[in-house]
């Protein structure tokens, strides 16, 4: 149990703090150590380490706790890394948001994104965005869910919406809705109006497929019950799936918000109780990237906002 603190708040501590020394510490932090962040800094360790002492003198504050295994965030560590990441933030944007006084955005706003996208956040943002900066383009361009991805991996994109069945170390999720998904036949077909008892009972059915764009959950559930094994029908995009099951090619598993308008028509039906029908997150998704350009930067804040407003 390490002894208790000896050190007090430093009222002074703006004004005699090195900001140098703050994004030192960030650094520290994120390499997992001294050691590690001296070699990362090709920097002395005794010179890290001073500097931190230093760090701890201003704020009056024992920041880490060292350990055999690396180091240890205290209270006041913690607390203060979050500051340094919102200052480090802060200094990311700062060019944006001159050149948004100055009312000088212009350029691109690229935007990867799945298929059949319904997000009243996502569009506010966009018609947002153009009213505030009508010199910014906006591109969106639809691929399956791996590839939007793979696109922001390598920096084609800066944005994108889609799903993620793990985490990827260069992405940053932002939860922006849940999708559920359906299972659907046409109106020619024998199982119209009626729900399914069991999926085992539909393993003859033929079934049209979304190929690359079909999302883990569904895999996973069709691979759990083999369904699917009969294909009619492929289509990589949401709307032609959709044309396909309509059209009695097959049934098929599809977003409900997508399906809503057939739904309402009458041209397709639901065949899964509401508490089978599977469900998954949709993310705002970003690179960790501090170079993100202006018009990405400022699409981003706009759909932030309406995300963060619709929490309150």
């Amino acid at each position: 149990m390490p002894a208790p603190d000896p050190l007090l708040p430093n009222p002074l501590f703006a004004a005699q703090v090195d900001w140098n020394l703050l994004r030192l510490f960030a650094d520290i932090v994120k390499a997992g150590g001294i050691g590690a962040a001296a070699r990362r800094l090709n920097k002395q360790q005794p010179t890290i380490s001073a500097a931190l002492k230093r760090l701890e003198e201003h704020a009056g504050a024992r920041l880490l706790h060292r350990s055999a295994s690396g180091v240890e965030l205290t209270a006041a560590g913690r607390a203060l890394y979050l500051l340094c990441e919102d200052m480090a933030q802060a200094a990311r944007a700062a060019p944006h948001r001159i050149a948004q006084a100055l009312q000088q955005v212009e350029g691109l706003a690229r935007i990867q994104v799945v298929s059949s996208i319904v997000s009243p956040a996502f569009d506010a943002a966009i018609a947002s965005l153009h009213a505030r900066h009508p010199a910014i383009r906006i591109e969106i361009r639809v691929s399956p869910w791996r590839s939007v991805l793979d696109v922001l991996e390598r920096g084609e994109a800066e944005l994108g919406v889609g799903t993620d069945s793990g985490v990827r170390a260069g992405l940053t999720y932002e939860p922006l809705f849940t999708e559920t998904q359906q299972l659907y036949c046409a109106r020619s077909s024998p199982l119209y109006g009626t729900r399914v008892a069991t999926m085992a009972s539909l393993r003859e059915q033929g079934f049209v497929l979304t190929g690359q764009d079909e999302v883990d959950t569904i895999t996973y559930l069709r691979q759990r019950y083999r369904l699917g094994t009969v294909v009619t029908g492929l289509a990589e995009d949401i709307h032609e799936a959709l044309r396909l099951i309509r059209l009695g090619t097959g049934i098929g598993f599809l977003p409900t918000l997508a399906a809503a308008p057939a739904v309402g028509s009458g041209d397709l039906w639901p065949l899964l109780p509401d508490d089978l029908a599977p469900s998954y997150p949709m993310y705002l998704l970003t690179r960790q990237a501090p170079e993100r350009g202006t018009p990405a930067q400022l699409f981003l804040d706009e759909i932030t906002g309406h995300l963060r407003a619709r929490e309150v």
